[in-house]
């Protein structure tokens, strides 16, 4: 019997880990440009997703849908054509009874697309949603008026955690990895994950919160804030040694499957510019596009579901570097990192090269973007919503 525990605990032990995520809101108070940005770095044992466009009835949106199984209709994270935008990570300490039918949070999620445009939307879901509501998750959220906020959750409540509070987000932001404030002290998962993206984006402030920043300084971050080392500094590279490094609570990790980052929009902006900043795949290896809920059908097939990868291209373009990567399969070589490919002094590692094609991506948008608000996109002088459909 006691062995029969032990299995078990180290069971659930690799689930809670699979199912990790790290991610903020970040208040368009404190943003260059007066938009919210939310970010989710997505951690799970799915290893390959695309991007969905959906119009079921109700407001249409764009979502990150797992491609192993093309029944499951979980969204783990999107935005709606009324700006209004969702994600989650998985918390591990606010569950309070013993239901073990879980997992719903992407289905939650996808419902909220479908019906919500205003953060108040989604509290009235919540309210009016049958128990148990089979979650226990930190749900992020931000809409078209200034709504931004998390919703620690579980199967009988939420506590709301308004960004916009100045008493309880001083610095016009608030991060979540894999633990609830409300929840049980000192348990959870993603603390050592919570400090180093505490230091990070205390560092971003002064360039700037910016798409481009938070995938350079964060979603390839391998800052380790337990250890106070970060790999790409020189005089703590793995690259003096073997060029092998064990890969322990960074933010991008073997089982990181994508990163994206939702620009919202001012008050009065047209929610059409809410705009989907996307890396599928392994983000160190993967490449950065913005999408747009008003492309509809025509989002980019770099993106979109392929039969003959099975996945979207760029998650699996990004997935086979990845291998070389963690390309030690005995043992416990999946837990060791070939930094040197992805970094190295001659700046030919894989998330080098990637940072020019990004930064030329980023560059484009940046020279088109004010054009795009003072034409068809523009502000909408407080018409407030896409007609309703």
């Amino acid at each position: 019997m006691k062995k029969l525990f032990l299995i078990f605990a180290c069971l659930c032990i690799i689930l809670q880990y699979s199912e990790a995520c790290t991610s903020i809101i970040i208040s368009g108070k404190v943003t260059p440009d007066g938009r919210p940005l939310m970010w989710k770095h997505r951690d799970t044992d799915e290893p390959y997703n695309h991007i969905v466009y959906v119009d079921e009835g109700g407001y249409r949106f764009l979502g990150l849908a797992n491609s192993n199984n093309k029944q499951d209709d979980a969204i783990w994270t999107g935005s709606n054509e009324t700006g209004f935008s969702i994600m989650n990570t998985a918390s591990f300490n606010l569950k309070d009874d013993d239901i073990e039918e879980m997992d719903q949070e992407g289905a939650l999620m996808r419902k909220a697309l479908r019906t919500c445009k205003t953060i108040s939307d989604f509290e009235h879901l919540l309210d009016t949603l049958p128990r148990p509501l089979r979650v226990e998750a930190n749900f992020g959220v931000i809409d078209a008026f200034g709504g931004a906020a998390y919703y620690e959750t579980n199967n009988e409540r939420y506590y709301k955690k308004d960004v916009n509070d100045p008493v309880l987000a001083p610095d016009g932001y608030i991060i979540y990895t894999n633990f609830s404030f409300e929840g049980r002290k000192d348990e959870g998962l993603g603390y050592i994950r919570y400090e180093s993206a505490r230091k990070i984006f205390k560092e971003m402030e002064k360039e700037g919160f910016t798409p481009r920043n938070i995938f350079r300084e964060a979603s390839c971050s391998f800052y380790n804030s337990l250890l106070d080392i970060d790999l790409k500094n020189e005089n703590e590279s793995p690259n003096r040694h073997s060029g092998w490094f064990v890969e322990q609570d960074f933010i991008p990790r073997s089982e990181s499957s994508a990163s994206i980052v939702i620009q919202g929009v001012k008050p009065g902006m047209n929610a059409e510019l809410t705009t989907i900043w996307t890396a599928l795949g392994y983000p160190p290896t993967s490449a950065v596009l913005p999408l747009w809920v008003k492309m509809g059908t025509a989002q980019p097939a770099l993106t979109s579901y392929d039969s003959v990868c099975g996945t979207a291209p760029l998650c699996l373009y990004a997935s086979k570097l990845k291998e070389d990567v963690y390309s030690i399969h005995k043992g416990n070589g999946r837990k060791y990192l070939h930094w040197q490919l992805l970094w190295n002094n001659e700046k030919t590692g894989y998330m080098q090269k990637l940072a020019s094609i990004n930064d030329e991506t980023f560059d484009v948008f940046t020279s088109k973007q004010a054009e795009w608000e003072k034409k068809r996109l523009g502000h909408i002088n407080d018409k407030r919503t896409l007609p309703e459909r």
